[in-house]
């Protein structure tokens, strides 16, 4: 009777990702910078329209959220005025002062955490190697918001 050995590899996948930038871990080793795979038409072409695309939909999707705000407390200051609803005003009041001084603490000389700066640090590293990307996302961003 042979008994047949097997030999596994085993990956650890969070030792493998730790050190590394988090653009490599979603798209892979071969995502550098896109300098290195397009020539600048190109980057300036999908950055451009990327960038147009993405301001036209936060322009439409910031009206429709302006819109429904307004209209929420439209409504509501109507039903509150013809007496619907009572709101208990010293309530809202006390609570928006909690938040006000949860705001202060938290932003009272406490440094930011060193996953927030290992995480802006690599956003910017990602945007100094895709400079042109970057130009090309901003332009387009601008003019969808214009448009």
């Amino acid at each position: 009777a042979g008994a047949k050995e097997d030999t596994f590899n085993v990956l650890d996948v969070a030792e493998y990702t730790k050190n590394r930038p988090w653009w490599r871990k979603v798209f892979g080793p071969s995502s550098g910078s896109s300098a290195e795979k397009y020539n600048v038409a190109t980057q300036l072409l999908i950055g451009g329209v990327t960038g147009w695309c993405t301001g036209f939909v936060f322009q439409k999707v910031g009206k429709l959220a302006a819109t429904a705000v307004g209209g929420g407390f439209f409504l509501l200051q109507i039903a509150n005025h013809t007496g619907y609803i009572k709101v208990d005003w010293k309530l809202v009041e006390r609570d928006v002062n909690k938040a006000k001084q949860q705001l202060k603490f938290h932003s009272s000389g406490k440094k930011i955490s060193p996953e927030v700066r290992s995480r802006a640090d690599e956003v910017i590293i990602f945007l100094k190697k895709n400079v042109i990307l970057t130009g090309g996302f901003a332009g387009g961003f601008l003019l969808g918001m214009a448009s």
